[in-house]
């Protein structure tokens, strides 16, 4: 379990690895890997990371002051380090939303400040509206609110961006209907060699995506080939059955927010997740602050959106009772 719990009060200066770790067995046969970085005294921060199926990596890490924040970061059902890694068993977004509580308890928490990403971004306001009492703010970015429209921009609406692009991405699954579902089909399918090869089209296209120019085609070892077979299964199950969320369901989710401070930040050049989404989701919040930032697009380490997060943050924390 990483780092004892007398090592929390000897790095107040906050070192960059974590000084704690573990596997938070939550039933259903799925233990989640977690890790703690950052201040043990500063304000707790949960990361949630995108998707569906993404994972944390160490750079992660680097979107937040750790000499500010207590910065939990953890793998959900079924993705990077959890286990067992791949598994769609039991693995919907209530379940995600229950591993958070779970989470917390283990940790000891009593509110944190909640961000996320894209993915990242949904899940925290389902988590947010149902454990208000357990939030101190969210930070979004890269809004994503999981609707059929979101997921039809992704796989057809997009398109328009980068025609060429896209056509060698639907070359790879021919036949008539919607793109977003015959790519979900082959990749779940029992073939995993057809299954790759349509994972590697569909990380081709969104590499174009956040380049805005066409991708070369990733070439993979058979260690990375199979964590992104895991990986982009536990996605295309997700978008199979819309996120595990209702037509309409982010507005509901919204207005159970109440008076919860957030910060909405949205990449000017961000092709993968419309500012629409960004403006409705503002727009059900009135009390939210949306901002574009400019010279970024979807990634996360964009400089301009790293420094609009970590502003972001210091803006909650410096907040008034914000404890």
């Amino acid at each position: 379990m990483g780092n004892s719990m007398i090592a929390m009060a000897t790095h107040p200066t906050a070192p960059p690895h974590p000084w704690n770790d573990g596997l938070l067995d939550v039933g259903d046969d799925h233990t989640l890997w977690f890790e703690q970085c950052g201040n043990p005294a500063g304000m707790p921060l949960l990361f949630l990371h995108g998707g569906p199926g993404s994972g944390c990596s160490p750079r992660h890490r680097d979107l937040f002051d750790l000499t500010r924040f207590r910065v939990v970061l953890f793998d959900q059902r079924g993705c990077g380090r959890s286990t067992p890694r791949g598994s769609l068993a039991a693995n919907t977004t209530d379940h995600l939303v229950a591993d958070i509580e779970r989470l917390r308890a283990h940790l000891g928490v009593e509110r944190w400040l909640v961000s996320g990403g894209s993915w990242g971004s949904t899940l925290a306001l389902a988590y947010c509206a149902r454990h208000p009492e357990a939030c101190l703010g969210a930070v979004l970015r890269g809004i994503f609110l999981a609707r059929r429209e979101d997921i039809a921009w992704f796989f057809e609406g997009a398109a328009t961006q980068l025609p060429a692009a896209h056509a060698e991405f639907a070359a790879c699954v021919p036949g008539g209907g919607r793109l977003a579902e015959r790519v979900v089909e082959a990749v779940l399918g029992a073939d995993d060699a057809r299954a790759l090869a349509v994972v590697r089209r569909w990380m081709q296209w969104e590499e174009s995506l956040t380049l805005g120019r066409p991708a070369a085609l990733p070439q993979l070892d058979a260690e990375t080939a199979a964590r992104m077979l895991d990986k982009y299964r536990v996605q295309a199950h997700y978008l199979h059955h819309d996120c595990f969320l209702p037509e309409g369901e982010w507005r509901r989710l919204a207005a159970s927010l109440g008076d919860l401070p957030v910060v909405l930040l949205h990449g000017r050049q961000d092709a993968i997740c419309r500012p629409e989404g960004a403006l409705a989701l503002h727009a059900a919040l009135p009390g939210s602050r949306l901002q574009w930032v400019e010279n970024a697009g979807h990634n996360p380490f964009d400089p301009a959106m790293m420094a609009a997060l970590r502003a972001a943050c210091a803006e909650m924390a410096d907040a008034p009772g914000r404890t």
